[in-house]
């Protein structure tokens, strides 16, 4: 694995990158937020006779000027939909439409849903991943703190955040753009996909650093930059098996699943592919960067 770390400018360059695009995607096109950060409408109907597919029921809503954001199949025979906040007459508008194409229809539940509530969820996002960040960085300076002799124990914990910041971009980055031209819209699920891949990449980048350590320890190499590098190809193995397994789940689980469940595993795939690159390509080269620098000094 030597080939990483000599060829590392070329991976920080790649990286760069996919970071400013997904930045300038993201300032470009923004986020669609749905209705748990704008507030809305939520629905659930049930047909007493035989259900229609969803599309035939989004495609009645939508000939009335209605658009549901999602629309989720509930047992067997009804749908919970989302939409912009509606008002009194559209509410009587769509419950008439659908029952004119499919017959009697019974409504379980007409909730307003406020932005107040959108706001408090989106801070409690913003406030989980700060803290998070400070979490991860503390806890592994001092895991660390019997290794500083060639670089200082808060570097490998600022490494890893680089690394996850850039495998939560790229997702963000692209749901920015989904959103923009495909009307993908950002809820809570999505939030808990971008927490997920933050946990796993600081999973992935740990597995490395720990081998780095425990190599430290043994003296396995005299030179930093191959000592690294051993404990990339000592690792290797177990991180392409885990990212290949998930990988496959979640193919599956896009395939497979319903409509609710195809934006986040969309998003974790995203973010997995992203933060097996970025233990390999990203995090373990800043070390060697790192170290090289401050011999320098």
């Amino acid at each position: 694995m030597m080939w990483v770390i000599k060829y590392r400018k070329v991976f920080y360059a790649l990286t760069i990158f996919i970071v400013l695009a997904s930045i300038l995607s993201l300032g470009i096109f923004r986020l669609n937020l749905g209705i748990d950060f704008t507030g809305g409408t939520l629905w659930e109907v049930k047909f007493l006779g035989q259900r229609p597919g969803m599309e035939q029921v989004q495609n009645t809503l939508v000939s009335i000027g209605l658009e549901p954001s999602v629309t989720q199949p509930t047992g067997s025979d009804g749908f919970i939909m989302r939409f912009r906040p509606l008002d009194e007459t559209q509410h009587q508008a769509a419950l008439a439409a659908l029952g004119k194409d499919f017959g009697a229809i019974e409504e379980l539940q007409f909730n307003a849903i406020g932005p107040s509530i959108g706001k408090e969820l989106r801070d409690k996002a913003i406030y989980a991943i700060v803290f998070s960040i400070l979490a991860v960085i503390a806890y592994i300076a001092w895991s660390f703190r019997k290794v500083e002799k060639v670089i200082s124990s808060w570097a490998y914990g600022v490494f890893t955040i680089v690394a996850m910041a850039h495998d939560v971009l790229l997702p963000l980055g692209v749901f920015a753009i989904l959103g923009k031209f495909y009307h993908v819209e950002i809820t809570s699920v999505f939030v808990a996909a971008i927490l997920t891949i933050a946990g796993y990449s600081i999973n992935d980048t740990i597995v490395v650093f720990d081998r780095v350590r425990e190599n430290l320890r043994r003296h396995t190499h005299d030179n930093f930059s191959e000592l690294v590098a051993a404990s990339l190809k000592q690792t290797l193995a177990r991180s392409l098996n885990t990212t290949i397994t998930t990988i496959l789940a979640l193919v599956a689980i896009y395939i497979f699943g319903g409509e609710s469940t195809k934006s986040f595993a969309l998003a974790l795939l995203i973010g997995i592919i992203s933060g097996a690159y970025s233990s390999i390509f990203i995090a373990s080269p800043l070390l060697v960067t790192w170290s090289l620098r401050k011999n320098r000094e």
